[in-house]
């Protein structure tokens, strides 16, 4: 099967912290094997929830009767359009709404930020009976809104402008795949609204230098015309930082690893083309100043073949 399938699945990545329930929602195509044909726009909205009232301190595992559950809701708009059939362009934006069922901290919502990300297949191949395909991608985010990062657990967002590289190969042997990936992010400074902050020292300056970050994703399972079903295996790694002194609140560098489990899908409605829904549910199993999260998140999008209407003109053109 040496073709481009076309998604329109979009990922919704779950960073469920202890410093912040980050519902991201970058298109899943970032993190998945298929790519949109040349002048096809795909676009379309996610909803998703996450929640956590178990917490790791470092590597002390606790709750917290003063934040009760922490719940993250995100509403996000995305869309996917295809400059080739092997170059993608994605984008993504999400609203978020954080709280905490008790204690005194203010629930905080807003826009956070803008993600973009170009997509490019170099290598389309068989080998054997299987098909192999590698792809690298670069993505570039940065906040729309001016909200407070340094407000944790309850932040909508880190604050940070945010660069990531990505290696991605998928194989495909019939309708079973396995794709593989790893990602490293890097992050700029953070300004925030205090002259001094303590990490394991005294810091007398407004900066806040965040750590980087590496991913690690694997997914497997069954793809067809009609979509997919898939198990996924996710690990996120912080560069650096420090670990949440006891019973204090979390800051913008702490170290933030995450191993998480899940399942996907994805269904294209046959009775009307390009119309499909696409959901996950994910769970944090292991993680260091991090929520142990329960995520889960749906949505549906829609297909936008321009092919049919360029050709449709010219066409018309040459009838005349």
């Amino acid at each position: 099967m040496n073709y481009i399938i076309r998604s329109t699945l979009f990922r919704l990545i779950m960073l469920a912290a202890i410093t912040v329930t980050q519902l991201n929602a970058h298109a899943q195509t970032d993190m998945d094997a298929l790519m949109m044909d040349k002048n096809n726009f795909c676009t379309g909205f996610m909803v998703g929830n996450s929640s956590w009232k178990n917490y790791w301190e470092g590597t002390l595992k606790r709750d917290n009767p003063n934040l009760g559950t922490v719940g993250s809701t995100m509403i996000g708009v995305m869309g996917n359009y295809g400059i080739k059939d092997n170059l993608n362009i994605l984008f993504s934006v999400p609203y978020i709404s954080n709280s905490a069922s008790a204690g005194t901290l203010v629930k905080r919502q807003g826009v956070q930020d803008l993600t973009l990300t170009l997509k490019w297949m170099p290598v389309e191949t068989t080998i054997g009976k299987a098909d192999f395909s590698v792809y690298a991608l670069g993505s570039y985010s940065t906040p729309l809104t001016n909200y407070v990062a340094d407000y944790l657990p309850l932040s909508i967002g880190l604050g940070a402008k945010t660069a990531m590289a990505r290696i991605m190969a998928d194989y495909q042997l019939g309708n079973f795949f396995t794709t593989a990936s790893a990602a490293f992010f890097t992050r700029s400074n953070v300004t925030i609204d205090r002259v001094a902050y303590y990490t394991t020292r005294m810091h007398y300056t407004n900066e806040v230098e965040m750590p980087n970050m590496a991913n690690f994703n694997l997914r497997a399972g069954y793809r067809s015309g009609k979509g997919y079903a898939e198990l996924i295996a996710d690990i996120m790694q912080t560069n650096g930082g420090f670990d949440i002194t006891r019973n204090n609140m979390p800051f913008l560098s702490n170290q933030m690893n995450a191993s998480r489990i899940g399942v996907g899908f994805k269904y294209n409605f046959g009775k009307v083309e390009g119309l499909s829904a696409v959901g996950n549910a994910m769970f944090t199993v292991a993680g260091r100043n991090m929520g142990q999260a329960t995520a889960v998140s749906a949505g549906v999008f829609y297909i936008f073949d321009f092919t049919k209407k360029t050709n449709s003109k010219t066409q018309e053109n040459e009838s005349k």
